[in-house]
């Protein structure tokens, strides 16, 4: 993996693309248009997923992020949250074989007290069996929030400075980025959001700060290849200048 660093170490201009992160938006709205429960939007958009792994390298992408489950998700009503975690377990048992032939490293980002026993064993083994891939990076956010994520880097530094290991004016940034969830991940060059909503939604917050944005009216299980090229190409029109002046060359 490449270290972090705020701008994937690319200075002012059209950049290589190595990080897309994506909030999957849109499952319930796709089922409801069919007549069916959310979770047959959840299934149908988990073959969206599957999709989207097994074409992200060819467009040069390194690092691929995807928000399945926030902490605020919770309050959903039961069996559907239930029903996320078993589409969770089934979609590992059928699917990390093949994801070490596609050469694909899972990583899960978030808060693993809050999940099941179930989900630990089941997130614990596919990581631990996906671990030598190096085609592509698959981070899944689960039981993930920004602000959440933040504030237990914040405990993680305070805790150091509290027992003398770090001095409170000499933190630096990477000292913070060291106990976030995403550690040894550049951040994301491109955030893509579905469904035609236009807001973050508590996704990752801090790393988000220089991220290009695009946001398309497409629901999530009908995101395709297509939709993707056509995102990728908008970020390549776009100048990156991270602060600095324009480029006039």
């Amino acid at each position: 993996m490449e270290t972090k660093n705020q701008t994937n170490d690319v200075g002012p201009g059209r950049s290589n693309l190595l990080h897309v992160a994506i909030i999957m938006d849109g499952n319930g709205r796709w089922a409801r248009k069919r007549d069916r429960p959310r979770l047959y939007g959840h299934r149908a958009g988990l073959e969206a997923v599957r999709h989207l792994v097994s074409c992200a390298p060819k467009h040069g992408i390194k690092h691929l992020t995807l928000f399945a489950f926030s902490t605020e998700n919770w309050r959903r009503p039961r069996p559907e949250v239930e029903g996320l975690f078993a589409l969770l377990q089934e979609y590992v048992k059928k699917e990390t074989a093949k994801l070490v032939e596609q050469g694909v490293r899972v990583r899960f980002l978030g808060e693993r007290k809050g999940l099941p026993d179930t989900a630990k064993k089941i997130v614990d083994r596919c990581e631990h069996g996906t671990a030598q891939g190096s085609r592509l990076n698959l981070n899944i956010a689960l039981n993930y929030g920004g602000r959440s994520e933040i504030l237990h880097a914040v405990r993680k530094v305070a805790a150091k400075v509290e027992k003398g290991m770090l001095k409170a004016a000499e933190i630096k940034a990477t000292d913070f980025e060291s106990q976030l969830f995403t550690r040894g991940l550049p951040d994301p060059d491109l955030l893509i959001r579905t469904s035609g909503e236009n807001r973050l939604s508590n996704f990752l917050l801090w790393q988000l700060a220089y991220t290009e944005l695009h946001f398309t009216p497409v629901l999530w299980p009908d995101f395709k290849e297509e939709h993707l090229v056509a995102a990728l190409s908008d970020f390549r029109q776009r100048e990156r200048r991270f602060g600095a002046i324009a480029n006039k060359g």
